[in-house]
C-alpha cells in the first residue's frame, strides 16, 4: 500500500468519526502512522485531503456502476433490470462509505461546499456511463426511446436521483432509499421504452410469365 493510499484511508476514518468541521491534518497524520509534515508534502491542507477522498469515493461509485450494469446485462436482465442494478451499485457504494457515521449530513454538505466541481464532474460521467448503457443495451435487445435520445434519457434518470435524494437527506436510511428509487426507475423505463417496430415482411414477387412458345402455337 502506497502512502497516499494509506493517508487517504486514514482520512477517511478521521472524517468518518469526527466530521469535516472538528477534524485535523494533525489527526490525519496521526491516523495514517506519518508526521505533520510527511502529510502535508502529499496534501496541502485539510480541504485539499478532503477533496481527494471525495473523488477516490466517487471513482469507486463509477466502477461499482459500471461492474453492476455488466453483471446484469450478462445475466440478461432487461433495461430496467441492468439500470436499476448500476444505479443502486453507485448510490449503495456511496451510502457504504459514510454508513455509520454521526456525520452523515455534514460530509455531504461539505462535499457541495468544498467540491462542488467534483460533484458537477462526476454527474456528468455518470450521465454518461448510463447513456452508454441504455444505447448498448437498447440495441442489443431491439428497443427503441419513445420520443427521447439516450443522453436525455440519463439525464432524466439522474434527475429522478436528485428528486428521490431529496426525500432521504444522506441517502439514509439506505434500504427505503434504495426501494423507492429502484420504482422510481422502473416507472421512468416503462414509459420511455418500447419494442422496436418489426419491418413489415417483404411481399412475394409474383411469378412471372413464360415467352416462350410451344409447337404449334400461333403466332
Amino acid at each position: 500500500m502506497g502512502p497516499r493510499t494509506r493517508i487517504l484511508d486514514a482520512a477517511m476514518l478521521v472524517f468518518r468519526r469526527q466530521g469535516f468541521r472538528r477534524s485535523s491534518i494533525e489527526q490525519a497524520a496521526e491516523a495514517a502512522g506519518l508526521t505533520r509534515q510527511a502529510l502535508y508534502h502529499h496534501f496541502e491542507s485539510k480541504e485539499a485531503l478532503f477533496r481527494a477522498v471525495i473523488e477516490r469515493l466517487h471513482e469507486e461509485a463509477l466502477a461499482a456502476e459500471m461492474a453492476a450494469a455488466s453483471a446484469a446485462e450478462n445475466e440478461g436482465g432487461s433495461l430496467a433490470d441492468i439500470l436499476v442494478a448500476s444505479v443502486s451499485a453507485k448510490l449503495g457504494q456511496l451510502a457504504a462509505s459514510l454508513d455509520g457515521s454521526p456525520h452523515v449530513e455534514e460530509l455531504f454538505s461539505e462535499h457541495l461546499l468544498q467540491a462542488r466541481d467534483l460533484y458537477q464532474k462526476y454527474t456528468t460521467a455518470y450521465t454518461e456511463q448510463l447513456a452508454e448503457t441504455i444505447t448498448r443495451v437498447c440495441r442489443k435487445q431491439d428497443l427503441t426511446l419513445n420520443a427521447t435520445t439516450p443522453r436525455d434519457f440519463a439525464r432524466h434518470i439522474e434527475m429522478a436521483i436528485n428528486g428521490t435524494k431529496s426525500a432521504y437527506p444522506a441517502l439514509q436510511p439506505a434500504g427505503a432509499f434504495l426501494r423507492d428509487l429502484e420504482i422510481m426507475l422502473r416507472t421512468l423505463v416503462a414509459g420511455a421504452v418500447s419494442p422496436a417496430p418489426r419491418k413489415p415482411a417483404a411481399k412475394p414477387k409474383p411469378a412471372r410469365k413464360s415467352t416462350s412458345r410451344k409447337p404449334g402455337d400461333r403466332r
